[in-house]
């Protein structure tokens, strides 16, 4: 039983690790060789706690979701639903971009890698994005419905362009080290709801 916990516990930090080195190199650089070097482990040893190379990828992305559904489905699903929930969702989605260690939200840098890769890592980081943009979706359809949002908005449309927001910020931020572009992305945010009919009004992006 000891034992068990103990492997289990050095599977869990093999797996937070990778997602830092896949966090500032990307998921294809995830080798077990080198990831058996940076933690003074044999390369044995993390094979038979994470298996293969693609097994410990979908570990790793399965771990970000994870964190990712706590730290920004979950707050957006505790606030009321429609506007408010767009709102939350969009703040914390943002976050992500802001906060992230080296590549801001790791679903955004990890789609130059896999946009045209096939295969089970694609499928899990694909299935990963489309339930985010899901939720934006429900919150959108929401608004729609309780007249937060003009009738005639089109929350399919709407959702793009939240998302393409937030792809210009992690561009911008990560790539350009623009220290403006989330404050850009908040701002294009409260354009596109005016659009759409919203009243215009500035909240905590922690709020």
């Amino acid at each position: 039983m000891v034992a068990a916990r103990k492997s289990e516990s050095t599977r869990a930090a093999i797996i937070e690790h990778a997602l830092g080195v896949a966090s500032h190199d990307g998921l294809e650089a995830l080798t077990l060789g080198t990831l058996a070097d940076s933690m003074k482990m044999s390369k044995s040893g993390v094979f038979s706690r994470v298996g293969s190379r693609e097994t410990l990828q979908l570990a790793v992305l399965a771990n970000y979701r994870q964190r990712f559904e706590a730290q920004v489905l979950h707050p957006a699903r505790m606030t009321a639903p429609g506007l408010p929930r767009l709102r939350r969702l969009f703040d914390m989605s943002l976050l992500q971009v802001e906060s992230g260690k080296s590549a801001g939200c790791f679903y955004i840098s990890c789609a130059a890698e896999y946009d045209d890769r096939p295969g089970p890592v694609r499928h899990a980081l694909t299935s990963s994005v489309t339930a985010w943009r899901d939720a934006f979706g429900e919150a959108a359809r929401g608004a729609v419905e309780q007249g937060q949002l003009d009738a005639a908005t089109d929350p399919e449309q709407l959702v793009f362009e939240i998302y393409a927001l937030l792809l210009a910020a992690q561009h911008d931020a990560r790539l350009l080290e623009q220290t403006g572009a989330a404050t850009r992305a908040r701002a294009g945010f409260e354009r596109l709801l005016a659009r759409c009919g919203a009243h215009t009004e500035r909240r905590s992006s922690h709020a």
